[in-house]
């Protein structure tokens, strides 16, 4: 009987260029777009980065996405309790189908489904 000495890991072929060659398209993606926005903020100066940030227009743009936030959250949150509440208590036919639907978006990245 052959005895282990050490203990390594199974590595996928091409595993280390594939992960560095999507950090590297993911950062670029992400935080090219973030540095040239902080760099032209910062170019504005605390006082004109202060009278952009609240000008009529962008502090309505504001309002819209937190209300629209705030009201999606609380709509999800009252019928999710409810599917929950019927899914945990009630057998009833198209259960399972109801279930697999509340676990999709979960599973399946919202880019893919549309």
């Amino acid at each position: 009987m052959r005895k282990r000495t050490s203990h390594t890991a199974a590595r996928l072929p091409g595993f280390t260029l594939t992960i560095g060659f999507t950090i590297a398209y993911l950062s670029a993606v992400v935080l090219l777009p973030l540095s040239m926005l902080f760099m032209r903020a910062a170019g504005l100066g605390p006082a004109g980065f202060w009278e952009v940030v609240t000008t009529p227009r962008v502090v309505a743009a504001y309002k819209l996405s937190f209300g629209a936030a705030f009201a999606a959250a609380g709509i999800n949150t009252i019928f999710g309790a409810v599917i929950a509440w019927c899914l945990v208590r009630y057998s009833f036919p198209g259960r399972r189908i109801v279930d697999a639907m509340v676990d999709l978006p979960f599973a399946l990245p919202t880019a893919v489904s549309g």
